[in-house]
């Protein structure tokens, strides 16, 4: 990375980087830990800290990227405070995913790929979320809802904008 170009990764990311790549055998093994690293500290996946990441890895940044572009985990644009995820795979379609995102789209006033204006809540279908035998189910950030229904859903999000707005 050329030094005339600002560095986006603060010195903690880089360091945490530095770290990650001893403790593996081969760099490209620590790639998925570099991403959580990338997501912490911006919350979505910086296309440039992806470039950073990489020159620190001595690895080529297409090998971040794909592994990015695979994982749902990693959205490659800025989301709300909540970034719902709901699964849309077969299990928990024929269980209601469609009406779950439905609901959600009216509540939060936004369609799929989303973000409310007030950035608290962005919305997005993604494929499966491992948890098949609990459908219909969403992702809200690192927590799981599982066997979902209208009445649950009204409160989960009305749970999550009073914690929002206690701090």
């Amino acid at each position: 990375m050329k030094d005339s170009v600002k560095k986006l990764l603060s010195e903690d990311s880089a360091e945490e980087i530095k770290r990650l790549i001893t403790i593996y055998p081969n760099r490209k093994s620590a790639i998925l830990m570099v991403l959580h690293v990338i997501h912490r500290q911006f919350g979505f996946i910086e296309r440039q800290a992806i470039h950073e990441a990489a020159d620190i890895m001595e690895i080529s940044a297409i090998d971040l990227d794909q592994a990015a572009s695979f994982y749902t985990y990693f959205p490659s644009k800025k989301v709300g405070k909540y970034h719902i995820q709901v699964c849309r795979t077969l299990s928990c379609y024929l269980n209601g995913a469609e009406e779950l995102a439905s609901q959600l789209k009216k509540i939060l006033g936004i369609d799929l790929g989303g973000t409310t204006t007030d950035g608290l809540f962005s919305l997005v279908e993604v494929e499966c979320l491992g948890s098949c035998g609990t459908g219909p189910m969403m992702q809200i950030n690192d927590v799981y809802y599982e066997k979902l229904n209208p009445r649950k859903v009204e409160q989960i999000i009305a749970d999550l904008r009073q914690k929002a707005k206690n701090g």
